[in-house]
């Protein structure tokens, strides 16, 4: 009898989940949620091609401003996201940002606003998994420090606000109570979304890099929820936060 070792299992390979292949990708991947989002990071490129498309997992490779850049979506919460980005790294990614939508749990906020995260309340079970449950889920302080400049200048541009902040990933969507929304609020966290953990923390214990800028979705303790017709400024928020990254992409040479 012979265990599978994971964690050295299709090294330099196609991989199994989001069907990449070593030599496809660049260093640096953008990494939204949703597969349908990938193409509006391509929107910004030249050059595109789309990798593949398995599951919830999208690629596409392009170039910005003579950098090569990949696209790649996680689908939704830590267990694909962990997926995403530990096949991204045996392909050869040494950078991950995610750019994605998050719910504001701090009054004033509003959808559209640009949401740099500078540490995760780890609220999921996947992490769990890999570390223990005091340790940190952390973004690279250098692509943080950068995501944190670029958004506050396209923010300035578009007439939003760039704020940061520590965020929280949750497993259970609808499972954020009232209680819930209002103890992360009075413990000064600015908002909540769903994957950051499992990227901090999967890029940590690979020796990579990673970073999250968000635009705000809602606002949770102001009264507007996914529900309440906020997609336009969500929208203009994405392709707001897809900039920042692309920026911080070339600025810190990725």
């Amino acid at each position: 009898m012979r265990t599978v070792d994971k964690s050295v299992a299709g090294v330099g390979e196609r991989q199994y989940h989001i069907g990449v292949a070593p030599g496809e990708v660049s260093t640096v991947a953008l990494l939204p949620g949703d597969p349908f989002r990938v193409p509006l990071v391509a929107e910004f490129l030249t050059d595109v091609q789309e990798v593949a498309h398995q599951r919830e997992h999208r690629t596409m490779v392009g170039t910005y401003k003579g950098r090569r850049i990949t696209a790649t979506s996680t689908g939704m919460g830590c267990p694909s996201t962990a997926i995403a980005a530990e096949e991204l790294i045996r392909v050869g990614v040494t950078s991950l940002i995610r750019v994605g939508s998050s719910a504001a749990v701090q009054p004033g906020v509003r959808p559209g606003d640009l949401l740099v995260s500078e540490g995760t309340l780890r609220n999921d079970g996947t992490t769990a998994a890999y570390v223990h449950p005091g340790y940190p889920a952390v973004p690279d302080l250098p692509i943080t420090m950068e995501l944190e400049r670029q958004a506050a200048r396209i923010a300035s541009r578009e007439g939003v606000a760039s704020l940061n902040g520590l965020n929280a990933s949750d497993d259970a969507f609808y499972a954020e109570g009232p209680e819930w929304i209002e103890r992360l609020r009075r413990e000064g966290i600015l908002n909540i979304e769903m994957e950051s953990s499992a990227l901090y923390v999967v890029a940590r214990l690979r020796g990579v890099r990673a970073g999250m800028v968000c635009a705000c979705s809602s606002n949770l303790v102001d009264g507007a929820s996914l529900y309440s017709g906020t997609k336009d400024a969500l929208q203009a928020g994405w392709a707001a936060s897809i900039e920042a990254a692309l920026e911080t992409a070339v600025a810190l040479e990725l």
